[in-house]
């Protein structure tokens, strides 16, 4: 692996003994120290986890969810946590209709789907860590309890959702309008969040000594014990204001919590150049990945050049035909068809790549795997001009584009985000993992816990017929994309970046940076990223914006000029403004990581 550190923001790290990179600096030091203190990579990943639970408030929490992928070194094989949950058992597109909504509302009660990020963490620790639930759940609870720095974005989040605590969620208003919008830099504590945890901990351990069945005391207590309870005691009776403009139940019931338990998947995986990229199946989003490396592997990619306008072009087109197949194929695999081994097929991935042409295109174009004709939700056809409900036209399924921007209600609706981790050990084991939901922006804290449900609910779509529909028991298509790579069967790489719709594709710059272009793993975070949002998103009030294209402005003037010309609508964002990618690697007897500058808070640590 070149090393050149020449053009970074700061060293690729290098060692032998354990990496950590993730978003926020306190969390990559909690997973250091489960490494020092014997811990090993998944042992360190919980750790890291729950602390970003508490330092990114905003970007996740206890009431979101965390895909995991991983690296097993005892097992000798790559593996998958489901850690998504599912919609309720009440949450049918009927009960939709009858309130009058055809777009599930992005914040409140409605979207809510069973927190699925304990378990899931629970599940890492049980089946494939080796420390005590305590020795990895302190970190949290002490910062928790007794306070962390307040990141700015955090203030402004706050900030920008007081009048909503104030005026409609006072239980938010209780936690962090205490004392005012806490001030940038300031020391602030969830104690509640800590009381939860702690409770969580010292019922677990007084059901047990055993180390397997304590951790799984723990789950049974969050999913049928007190924090079950308080849930539903919660939702049996809270009315809350949401971005419908009205006062709405939620449909989340305990019962939904005590159903669901996280399982172990394959992964879904898609062999490149002598790698092999493992992503979660299609309830993420992951699979998108590896559609567009299926077709950029048929282009001269070295020939383009790094930050080329023919290769971020190139990118961007895949980009495109890869997410339009996701809306129109992409949901649960375990409630309906998705044709996941066609979509990945070779001749598949040729004839979409005939479709990249010289100019910029602009249509919702869903290909046709396996010779099935391509339907798109009525979200996609209305904000592409399209009658809503109705299969593309044309062989393909092209839709033109148009815009479309369904009308937001009176309660703010602040932007969430995701958080990242990577890591690596001594042993050979690799993990990647990317916590969301559940932010403070998503609804209001449930009394008693210190944390919100999430509401990644808001990815179904009410139009029957689709992967994507709305059935209760299913898992939402979520955009959680944490990625990992094997080399000659060996683990090699692990890396991911918050981002929603656009994690599949600075990810991808990244990847092509260090794949293809030989970049050391801070060289291809650090190099300028771009994204398009020409699909419709994934989050309410899923607006689609055709030809569109952002870049950094670090990009050369000719570079953005020269896309110009080719019909992209490049919008010029700021020099350090996109994506927040991590990555460790395990390559030729030593560990390397890299963490991103941009936000000022990501951070990668190791020795």
């Amino acid at each position: 692996m070149a090393d050149s550190q020449e053009f970074t923001t700061r060293p690729q790290l290098a060692g032998t003994f354990g990496m950590v990179a993730s978003t926020h600096w306190l969390a990559s030091g909690a997973g250091m120290a489960v490494l020092e203190a014997g811990g090993n990579a998944f042992d360190a990943a919980v750790a890291t986890g729950l602390v970003l639970q508490i330092v990114e408030p905003h970007l996740n929490g206890p009431g979101g969810e965390v895909p995991v992928i991983g690296y097993s070194a005892a097992e000798g094989g790559t593996f998958v946590l489901n850690g998504q949950g599912v919609a309720p058992a009440a949450a049918t597109p009927e009960a939709f209709e009858a309130l009058g909504i055809d777009l599930i509302p992005g914040n409140g009660l409605l979207p809510a789907t069973v927190p699925a990020a304990f378990g899931t963490w629970m599940l890492l620790l049980r089946r494939y860590g080796t420390m005590p639930l305590r020795e990895v759940l302190k970190y949290a609870i002490g910062y928790a309890g007794d306070g962390y720095p307040v990141l700015h974005r955090v203030s402004e989040a706050i900030g920008a959702m007081a009048d909503t605590f104030t005026e409609h969620w006072p239980t938010s208003a209780e936690i962090y309008l205490a004392d005012g919008v806490p001030a940038a830099g300031s020391r602030f504590a969830n104690k509640a969040l800590a009381a939860t945890y702690s409770r969580v901990l010292a019922e677990a351990e007084a059901a047990s000594a055993d180390r397997d069945e304590q951790i799984e005391a723990a789950s049974r207590i969050w999913y049928e014990g007190f924090v079950a309870e308080a849930i539903d005691r919660y939702l049996a009776s809270a009315q809350i204001m949401d971005a419908t403009g009205r006062p709405q139940r939620g449909l989340l019931t305990g019962s939904d919590l005590a159903a669901w338990r996280p399982s172990v998947e394959r992964p879904v995986t898609l062999d490149f150049r002598g790698l092999t990229v493992c992503k979660t199946s299609s309830w993420g989003q992951g699979p998108v990945f590896l559609q567009q490396l299926a077709m950029l592997d048929g282009f001269d990619l070295a020939g383009m050049g790094p930050g080329s306008a023919e290769l971020i072009h190139t990118i961007t087109e895949c980009a495109k035909l890869a997410f339009a197949d996701r809306e129109a194929w992409y949901g649960d695999p375990q409630a309906s068809d998705v044709p996941l081994d066609d979509l990945l097929a070779p001749e598949y991935a040729a004839q979409r790549r005939g479709l990249v042409g010289d100019r910029a295109s602009g249509d919702l174009n869903p290909g046709s795997p396996g010779g099935r004709r391509p339907a798109l939700p009525g979200y996609a056809l209305a904000a592409f001009g399209g009658p809503a409900g109705r299969p593309g036209a044309g062989a393909e399924g092209a839709v033109r584009g148009g815009t479309g921007e369904p009308t937001l209600g009176s309660v703010a609706l602040g932007p969430g985000d995701t958080c990242h981790l990577d890591i690596a050990d001594r042993f050979g084991n690799l993990v990647s993992a990317t916590p969301s939901g559940g932010w403070l922006q998503s609804s209001p804290i449930v009394p008693g816990l210190g944390f919100c449900l999430g509401t990644r609910g808001q990815m179904f779509t009410l139009t029957p017929g689709f992967a994507s529909s709305l059935a209760p028991g299913r898992r939402p298509r979520s955009t959680l994309s944490p990625g990992l790579v094997l080399r000659d069967g060996a683990p090699y790489l692990a890396f991911g970046t918050p981002g929603g719709d656009q994690q599949d594709q600075w990810t991808m710059g990244f990847f092509l940076n260090h794949a293809v272009f030989g970049m050391n793993l801070q060289e291809a975070i650090d190099f300028p990223a771009f994204h398009t949002d020409h699909f419709p998103s994934s989050f309410y009030p899923r607006q689609a914006k055709p030809r569109s294209l952002t870049v950094e402005e670090r990009l050369p003037a000719d570079v953005i000029a020269l896309l110009r010309d080719r019909g992209h609508d490049v919008t010029v964002s700021g020099p350090w403004s996109l994506g927040r990618i991590s990555a460790v690697s395990i390559d030729g007897g030593f560990l390397y990581a890299g963490a991103n500058p941009r936000g000022m808070q990501g951070y990668a640590v190791g020795r």
